[in-house]
């Protein structure tokens, strides 16, 4: 399983409509997500990528794992204030968004996952 790639529209629908609700953060989806917006060109994001698409095996039905390209879809960074990529999103169900600049280890992101999504 791989991380989902999303467009300005999938997001709108699976995750937070921004165009509807600029400036509240209201969660569409049925389970936590985490995104991560990224740049195809970008070292540290195609290092970052191979690691999500294994959490998304890892952690399949429990949470979504989304990418959105900040080449192909420049609204949804600029909804965001994204400023560098990659940058995570993490939407638990019942809380705010947090956002992460940077990269992450494995290990440092199933930690993040399992206290900011699952709550564990």
């Amino acid at each position: 399983m791989e991380a989902k790639q999303l467009s300005k529209q999938e997001f709108i629908q699976l995750v937070h409509n921004f165009e509807e609700n600029p400036n509240q953060w209201n969660f569409l989806g049925k389970r936590p997500a985490l995104i991560d917006i990224y740049a195809s060109w970008c070292g540290p994001c195609q290092r970052l990528a191979p690691i999500l698409d294994e959490l998304a095996e890892e952690y399949a039905g429990k949470i979504d794992i989304y990418k959105v390209d900040v080449d192909s879809d420049r609204a949804v960074p600029r909804a965001y204030k994204i400023k560098s990529v990659p940058t995570l999103i993490f939407a638990p169900i019942d809380n705010d968004m947090q956002m992460m600049p940077g990269t992450m280890t494995k290990t440092q992101l199933s930690s993040a996952i399992e206290k900011i999504l699952l709550n564990s």
